[in-house]
């Protein structure tokens, strides 16, 4: 899996189960990177385990950052929790960093669940 530079050279990277050690939604995977001992972190995983809980098909993945170096310095994961949105195909089309809020969470699935 390489990385490709897009428009804006914003990397278009896909993210498989080989990589998260866990299989991929059906509809989406909200993939998320925490550490240790980052209070957001949990906040976040409450937060991504409701919001996979309500909507069919939604897979919440938590990887923990240190144990995941190459991933990510492949994705340009620089702080945490960061929540990526990976469409069924594992392609990312939504980045955020900070603990998210349930709406945006739930719209920010909406443009991947159809």
């Amino acid at each position: 899996m390489g990385v490709r530079r897009g428009e804006g050279d914003e990397v278009a990277e896909t993210v498989g189960p080989e990589d998260l050690g866990a299989e991929l939604g059906s509809k989406a995977t909200l993939l998320q990177f925490s550490s240790a001992f980052c209070a957001p972190c949990r906040a976040t995983r409450r937060v991504l385990g409701e919001v996979s809980g309500m909507v069919d098909g939604v897979a919440h993945v938590e990887l923990d950052a240190e144990a995941h170096l190459d991933l990510v310095r492949r994705l340009n994961i620089v702080r945490t929790p960061t929540v990526l949105v990976l469409d069924p195909a594992g392609r990312i089309v939504r980045r955020a960093t900070g603990a998210p809020r349930k709406p945006d969470v739930i719209a920010a699935l909406g443009e991947v669940v159809r």
